[in-house]
């Protein structure tokens, strides 16, 4: 064997292994985060706002739902901060442990009963630690796994990260409809607490898959090359304002389907229409499954397609109608269509949503990249995702029906439509750094 191809494989087996190590970690990142908005929506306001009744019960625990990701842009600007100076690895240790230390936490926390006003207020408190944590996992995962993919595949090797949260939100589904089957009495005394608890296991694997992943290549590059800045921050919000905000409007739909499904439509279809708990938690899981098979073709579109603006166009403009089929369907109170409607409508931005990161990652330079994606992603979840299920529950109190809340699905299914085409006429930082000899056939795919 010559050097060359011994070398290539080990470049390749470290490629698949930052890989499997991304997946492994956002999905065990991703399950703790998507517990709790299945939980804020089925116990929370019992558990933590008994003396506050029904809509308003709700409102309230969707509020601490999204103090998650009110905390998540810090996480991004500290994580962010260290990625781009000390490099990816480390920080990724770090955010992981974090998530699963506050995850088992909220999983030991006494309700309202037990210790009064101090129960809701320590909930804010460890949520805000966990959306730190997960502010922090996400552009570090995405890059740990695109900057170590093979040339011309940073957008398939991304879709490892993003894989983790279909998997993360499967999983969470499948632990809560499990302890479903309990007595209500059950489920809110201590069920509830089961998939938190069951937290610190999962954790423990993913160090171990973590520990073994080597730094990106990209990363070790700036640090030898001394391209590391000292304020990324400051850097990226100086060089590229326009990317942050165009970035942050490519990401919505990404990320808000997510809650319009399992956290608003599962309180809506459960509260306010004739669902029960097991069989509305079965149509979302449903939905994941069909989410976990199809994302990877997203990646796979992005990266034969001649055009990456063409392929955003194939994978989003058929949201803008199966978001609005979606709700109608599930409005019938048929468990059939309403399966149908969620599953379906599932399929474009799940595409969407495996191509996001490495579309995003491009556009950054290596040496700003983890603080300028998180800021995106992050900021994004704080201004458009986390709120979805608050400015839902909103429209549907204030109008008493879903057609408003329709209509802003589809406004953000059109504001990431246009702000992802704006983003892709901007440089492509990874042709740059590969040079002429390799940007040349990009490209000629770009302009096709």
């Amino acid at each position: 064997m010559s050097a060359s191809t011994a070398t290539a494989r080990e470049k390749t087996k470290a490629a698949n292994r930052a890989g499997f190590g991304a997946f492994i970690g956002s999905t065990i990142e991703w399950f703790d985060f998507y517990i709790y908005g299945t939980a804020a929506a089925l116990v929370f306001d019992k558990v933590f706002f008994p003396e506050l009744d029904g809509a308003v019960g709700t409102l309230v625990a969707f509020a601490t739902f999204w103090v998650g990701f009110l905390a998540r842009p810090i996480g991004g600007i500290v994580f962010g901060h260290y990625g781009d100076r000390l490099g990816r690895k480390k920080t990724l240790v770090i955010t992981l442990l974090m998530m699963g230390v506050s995850t088992t936490a909220i999983g030991l926390l006494p309700g309202y009963a037990s210790i009064g006003i101090a129960a809701p207020i320590l909930l804010v408190c460890i949520r805000m630690i966990q959306g730190i944590g997960l502010g922090g996992e996400w552009g570090g995962s995405v890059l740990i796994a695109s900057e170590h993919a093979p040339k011309g595949k940073s957008v398939l090797y991304g879709a490892f990260a993003q894989q983790g949260s279909p998997v993360g939100n499967t999983l969470s589904t499948v632990s809560f409809l499990a302890i479903s089957q309990l007595p209500d009495d059950a489920f809110v005394a201590w069920g509830w607490r089961v998939p938190f608890l069951a937290s610190a296991a999962l954790v423990m694997v993913g160090l171990l898959v973590r520990l073994k992943v080597a730094e990106s290549p990209a990363m070790a590059r700036v640090i030898e090359k001394k391209e590391v800045v000292r304020l990324p921050l400051t850097e990226v919000l100086r060089s590229h304002p326009m990317l942050i905000v165009l970035g942050i409007g490519a990401c919505t739909i990404g990320l808000s389907a997510t809650y319009f499904k399992s956290t608003f439509a599962l309180s809506w279809a459960t509260s306010s229409l004739d669902f029960d708990r097991s069989s509305f938690l079965t149509i979302i899981l449903v939905a994941n499954v069909t989410q976990i098979i199809v994302q990877p073709f997203g990646a796979v579109i992005a990266t034969r397609m001649r055009s990456w603006s063409r392929a955003v166009l194939v994978m989003l403009v058929p949201e803008l109608v199966l978001m609005p089929l979606m709700f109608v369907l599930i409005a019938t109170e048929n468990h059939g269509l309403a399966m149908l409607g969620v599953s379906v409508a599932t399929i474009p931005h799940c595409l969407y949503y495996a191509a996001l990161a490495g579309m995003l990652a491009s556009r950054f330079p290596a040496h700003l990249r983890y603080t300028g994606i998180s800021l995106c992603y992050q900021l994004c979840g704080t201004l458009l995702g986390g709120t979805t299920p608050i400015i839902g529950q909103f429209l549907l109190n204030r109008t008493g029906s879903i057609t408003a809340v329709i209509a802003y699905a589809v406004f953000q299914v059109a504001l990431t439509l246009g702000c992802m085409l704006l983003l892709l006429k901007r440089p492509d930082h990874d042709e740059q750094a590969a040079g002429p000899a390799v940007a040349a056939p990009r490209t000629a795919r770009l302009s096709a």
